[in-house]
């Protein structure tokens, strides 16, 4: 007899909307004590004026699990990939680029 456990599963549903994405090329990341909020940006050139597209607000323990995650990633990207190149005029430029300071 075969034991079905769902206890640790978790269904995870993706709308057709959400699936679809936003395209982002600048996150603004700031943080309190409490939380991390991560502001996803698309900046369209000889545009003065960028809105934010998405925002995401995590706790510190779900910022460093995404970290470690998102590293991992990149890591099983580049071993197929190659190294991924950071434009050398934009390499200087942090993430958090122009965007609001952290604050406790």
């Amino acid at each position: 007899m075969e034991e079905n456990n769902n206890e640790n599963q978790l269904n995870i549903e993706l709308s057709e909307e959400i699936a679809e994405g936003i395209y982002s090329n600048l996150a603004v990341i700031t943080h309190s004590n409490t939380e991390f909020v991560l502001d996803f940006i698309r900046v369209m050139p000889g545009v003065p004026k960028a809105r934010v597209k998405s925002r995401i607000v995590l706790t510190p323990e779900h910022a460093k699990r995404f970290m470690i995650a998102l590293e991992e990633n990149i890591d099983k990207f580049e071993a197929i990939n190659g190294r991924i190149k950071i434009n050398a005029d934009q390499a200087g430029m942090p993430m958090n680029f122009g965007g609001p300071t952290a604050q406790a």
